[in-house]
């Protein structure tokens, strides 16, 4: 018994020394290292198409309290190859019924494109009111965690070099020499907002120029 617990400690006393060597290893690098060097992401990105439903919103409940009305809003993201299949779904409590949705946006050159359309990358960033600061919203993804949509695409990516792609894009959005030469045509924040009814659903859609947008349809 002693010897069994001795080879599993020291299994993963390996296995965590594995990875905080490569969480050292490309921590060293840079995005401009991932996007200039990296054949896999060229052609993981080479793969992307036209999406069109990114998921949808939906209000839970809204009531007033205090004289202060309130809505519990329910958002799902959708996977990118079917758009039954839920890959995220959280429910916030928002004051007001007017709500923010945020995103952070990615579009290519549509000659860049295989099949001629353009295509664009986007990550949910977070959720607030109108009577909110932004800063005060309320985050989507996980920080630091790279998208649960895109783990197919990226997949052939090593975690750390999926995590540092999301994480470090930013640095890119004001180099427009980089972005010319990593053929990356914007980098931009899409903010977009509505006023929530219950007994809706607010289908949100990306065009292909990268705008985010959201269609109204009845909850049946």
């Amino acid at each position: 018994m002693r010897k069994l617990i001795k080879t599993i400690f020291g299994l993963l006393v390996l296995a965590a020394v594995i990875f905080i060597s490569g969480a050292l290893f490309y921590g060293t690098k840079t995005v401009h290292d991932l996007l200039g060097e990296n054949k896999k992401l060229k052609q993981s990105l080479a793969t992307l198409t036209q999406e069109d439903q990114i998921g949808y919103a939906k209000v839970v409940q809204q009531e007033t309290r205090a004289g202060r009305l309130y809505t519990i809003v329910r958002f799902v993201e959708t996977a990118r190859d079917d758009r039954l299949k839920t890959v995220l779904e959280k429910e916030y409590e928002i004051e007001g019924d007017t709500v923010h949705f945020d995103a952070l946006v990615i579009t290519f050159p549509g000659q860049a494109v295989i099949d001629g359309k353009e295509r664009s990358l986007y990550l949910w960033r977070r959720i607030y009111g109108e009577k909110q600061p932004p800063s005060f919203g309320f985050a989507i993804e996980k920080d630091g965690v790279p998208p649960a949509r895109y783990n197919n695409l990226l997949g052939r990516l090593h975690f750390f070099e999926r995590k540092m792609f999301w994480t470090a894009v930013w640095d890119l959005a004001n180099n427009p020499e980089a972005l010319q030469q990593y053929g990356i045509k914007a980098i931009y924040g899409n903010a977009v907002y509505t006023k929530l009814r219950p007994g809706l659903i607010y289908v949100f859609k990306i065009s292909a120029s990268g705008q985010v947008y959201p269609e109204t349809v009845p909850d049946l």
